[in-house]
C-alpha cells in the first residue's frame, strides 16, 4: 500500500516528470476556481432571471421560464460539452472559461427558482401593508421583502454551492484537468486505481463537510438574530 501511495503521488508519473501530489493539487485549484466564478456568475444570472419571472409582462417572463426550463431539463455534462464544442468553438476560449460558463448558466437557473422561492415565502400581508401605506412596489421589495427573505435564500444558497462543487468533476469531458481528472490521469499513467481515487474522494469530502459546517455554523447564527 505504502508503495502504491509513493508511486501514484510522490513519484513522476509520465515523461514530463509531473508529480502525481502536484497534479492533484493543480486540479483542485482548478475546481475551486471554476466553483467560485462560476457562483458568482450564476447569482448574477439567477438575481436578473428571478425579476423577469416575477415581470407582469408575458414577454418578458417567456424567455426566463425557457431559460430556467432547458438547464433545469438538461444534464450539466451535456450543457458544458454543447457550449465548449458547438456554442463556443468558434472563439478562442480556454476550457476553464468554458468551465465557468457553463457551470454559472446551469447554477443561474437553480438559484433564480431559490430566490423567488425565498420572495414567495415572506408573507403577503406585509407587502399589501407596504403598499397601503404609500410605498412603491421597488421599495416595499427592496426595504422590506428582500431584508426577510435573504435569511430564506442565504442557506440554500450555501447548498447550491457544495452541489456546485461536486458537479464540476465532470470538466474532464471538455479536457480541462480538474480533480477528478488529475485523479484520472495519475491512474491512467500508474495503473492504479485505489490511491488516485480514493485521493480525489477524500478532497471531495473534506470540502463538502467544511463548507457544510461553515453553513450549519451560518445558519444557527441566523436563527439567533430571529
Amino acid at each position: 500500500m505504502i508503495d502504491a501511495i509513493n508511486s501514484s503521488l510522490f513519484s513522476p508519473i509520465g515523461e514530463d516528470g509531473m508529480i502525481g501530489i502536484l497534479l492533484i493539487l493543480n486540479g483542485l485549484k482548478v475546481t475551486l476556481i471554476v466553483t467560485f466564478f462560476a457562483m458568482l456568475l450564476g447569482a448574477v444570472l439567477g438575481i436578473g432571471t428571478t425579476f423577469m419571472k416575477m415581470s407582469s409582462k408575458w414577454y418578458i417572463r417567456f424567455p426566463a421560464n425557457l431559460y430556467v426550463g432547458v438547464i433545469r431539463g438538461t444534464p450539466v455534462v451535456v450543457q458544458l460539452v454543447i457550449l465548449y464544442f458547438i456554442v463556443l468553438s468558434a472563439l478562442d476560449v480556454d476550457k476553464i472559461t468554458a468551465a465557468i460558463i457553463a457551470f454559472g448558466l446551469n447554477s443561474g437557473a437553480y438559484i433564480s427558482e431559490i430566490i423567488r422561492a425565498g420572495i414567495q415565502a415572506v408573507d403577503k400581508g406585509q407587502t399589501e401593508a407596504a403598499r397601503s401605506l404609500g410605498l412603491s412596489q421597488a421599495m416595499t421589495m427592496k426595504s422590506i421583502i428582500l431584508p426577510q427573505a435573504v435569511k430564506n435564500i442565504l442557506p440554500a444558497l450555501g447548498n447550491e454551492f457544495i452541489v456546485l462543487l461536486k458537479e464540476t468533476a465532470v470538466i474532464g469531458f471538455i479536457g480541462g484537468v480538474d480533480l477528478m481528472r488529475a485523479g484520472e490521469i495519475i491512474r491512467s499513467r500508474t495503473f492504479e486505481d485505489s490511491v488516485p481515487l480514493f485521493t480525489c474522494a477524500l478532497i471531495y469530502l473534506f470540502l463538502t463537510y467544511s463548507f457544510t459546517f461553515v453553513l450549519s455554523k451560518f445558519e444557527k447564527r441566523l436563527k439567533q438574530s430571529d
